[in-house]
């Protein structure tokens, strides 16, 4: 079977994973970075299965440390003039997507989520209390940076600031509500809202934009005297086109991590969704209408119209998250509050009284109905060879769900549609994995996943996650002889958890983040970590690196 007939598999189901399974891990050609399962679907040939990598050991440099043979260039770092207009670099730099100008893999344009700040950027807090100052920065350097980046002819990825494209999106910038919450009471009848922060991770439409995740919000929006209601949504941009802003209200408000997108066997689109908190549940929401490529960007639209669900873990199904629903499970009379949900009954009655309400408090609604309390449940991902869904469920002391795990959801009959699954743990953290805290994953073009972790900066180093060192970046094979097996491809600097794994089309170059190394500093006289070890530097900073050293053919 050639490269061109197994591609033309991918997104069928059972035919491509008997492509896989058959041994068709090496493959010739070039990889597509889009598939219509998934997000993305890279990294052929780039792995120790294929022979091309051998494994790192855990690490306490404060350095990012690869295997032999692969190198990495710093593409931005916090506080970098990004343009022209002389726009700097965000702190917390998350989720990171490539997109191709005019098709090249060596030039295009890179967007990159920034999730909050630190001591680094804002100084000291004096007694708690950020001052107006420090607040502004907080909105300034949190959001999105759309950036221009290109390989020279030495081989060297830089960042072009004089990019028509490159540009700041943060806590100023003008969004516009879509979806049943738009102009409702809960959000105080606005249309529009003031700014994206606090952005963790995010995912690639089918029509090449970017969705942006709200995870961590309330903190800021307070601080700032922004109304809570306005954050906490997915939101859309156009890294091509800087008019193109969006809050998703239908897909749910709540601490959100990513998404993936992905079609039903009948043409509508489904986006999967983890809300980052102890307990919480997992989500998926499916469109009304759908999905047409010859529309483009018109697709957007789909997004304001459809059925949220959570998943129930116990039953098998997914429950719709309706205000239908909701209402005559609170209409009873000895109706309870589940667990993680406060309120009388007649207090919740009051909190919920249309669909407006319900995705603005998914959290709670979600319990209501069954949704299954989940271990931190943060990226998502569709498989692009047989449409399982991985799932990445960080972690959970409170039930002693210590080194977390990754769940592999099985929908009924391969459609990402249906509302009954089945699941797996696909692989545990621990010493038997030699991983902990799953967070971030993406897939590669030869099945396997690649997963980054998320050890505290409070527990690194300490106690059961002495022998895991610092976080790293570790390939897991989802087929074959070395299924469920990790391998550490990187290690990340002192206090550092890497971030963002994303190809580019011809799988060439990895780019990945470095989220905040030196976080444990209290005095910038002695910062705990200087990556990326730039001459006469003084302080951290986080960023944006691009990984080469990949064979390929």
């Amino acid at each position: 079977m050639d490269r061109r007939t197994f591609l033309s598999y991918l997104g069928t189901g059972a035919a491509a994973l008997a492509a896989a399974s058959a041994g068709l891990g090496v493959l010739e050609g070039k990889a597509s970075a889009m598939s219509p399962t998934a997000d993305h679907l890279f990294g052929f040939k780039t792995n120790k299965v294929s022979g091309y990598f051998e494994p790192i050991q855990a690490s306490k440099e404060d350095q990012l440390l690869l295997p032999k043979g692969y190198r990495y260039d710093v593409v931005a770092a916090f506080d970098d003039v990004i343009n022209a207009a002389g726009e700097k670099f965000g702190q917390g730099s998350d989720y990171n997507a490539y997109f191709p100008i005019d098709g090249s893999n060596t030039r295009g344009l890179l967007v990159n989520n920034h999730e909050y700040t630190n001591i680094f950027a804002l100084g000291p807090v004096k007694d708690g209390k950020k001052s107006k100052e420090q607040t502004d920065k907080d909105l300034y350097y949190q959001g999105m940076s759309v950036i221009e980046v290109f390989q020279d002819d030495k081989g060297t990825w830089k960042m072009d600031t004089t990019s028509k494209h490159a540009r700041r999106i943060n806590g100023f910038t003008k969004f516009e509500f879509t979806g049943p919450a738009k102009g409702s009471a809960i959000l105080k009848n606005a249309s529009t809202a003031q700014g994206t922060f606090a952005n963790c991770s995010g995912g690639v439409t089918l029509w090449n934009t970017v969705l942006s995740c709200e995870e961590n919000f309330s903190e800021l929006a307070t601080e700032a005297g922004l109304p809570l209601t306005h954050y906490g949504w997915v939101v859309e941009i156009d890294p091509f086109d800087g008019s193109f802003l969006k809050k998703h209200t239908a897909l749910g408000r709540f601490n959100h991590e990513n998404t993936a997108m992905g079609l039903t066997a009948d043409g509508r689109v489904v986006v999967y969704m983890g809300d980052d908190k102890k307990d919480a549940c997992v989500y998926k929401f499916v469109t009304k209408g759908k999905y047409v490529p010859a529309s483009g960007r018109q697709n957007s639209e789909l997004l304001a119209d459809g059925t949220l669900y959570v998943a129930n873990l116990k039953s098998g199904k997914w429950v719709a998250v309706t205000y239908e629903a909701l209402s005559k499970v609170i209409g009873d009379a000895k109706f309870k509050a589940p667990a993680g949900v406060k309120g009388t009954r007649e207090e919740l009655q009051r909190m919920f009284q249309s669909q407006a309400d319900v995705v603005t408090n998914v959290h709670e609604a979600a319990l209501i109905l069954g949704g299954t309390p989940t271990d931190r449940p943060e990226d998502v991902e569709i498989s692009p060879f047989d449409n399982t869904v991985f799932i990445s469920h960080t972690n959970n002391d409170n039930h002693g769900n210590i080194h977390g795990h990754i769940t592999r959801i099985f929908e009924k009959g391969n459609d990402l549609g249906a509302t009954e699954f089945d699941f797996e743990i696909f692989i545990a953290g621990g010493r038997q994995s030699g991983f902990s805290s799953p967070d971030n994953l993406a897939f590669d073009s030869n099945g396997n996943l690649w997963v980054v972790t998320d050890i505290s900066t409070s527990s690194m180093h300490k106690g059961v996650h002495t022998s895991f060192m610092n976080n790293g970046l570790f390939v897991v094979p989802t087929h074959g002889a070395a299924k469920a097996q990790a391998m550490q491809f990187a290690s990340a600097p002192t206090d550092a958890e890497l971030t963002g794994p994303f190809f580019t089309p011809d799988e060439r170059t990895l780019f990945l983040s470095v989220q905040h190394p030196g976080e444990n500093t209290t005095d910038l006289a002695k910062p705990t970590s200087l990556w990326p070890h730039r001459q006469g530097d003084t302080k951290a900073r986080c960023g944006v690196v691009a990984i080469s050293g990949f064979k390929l053919g």
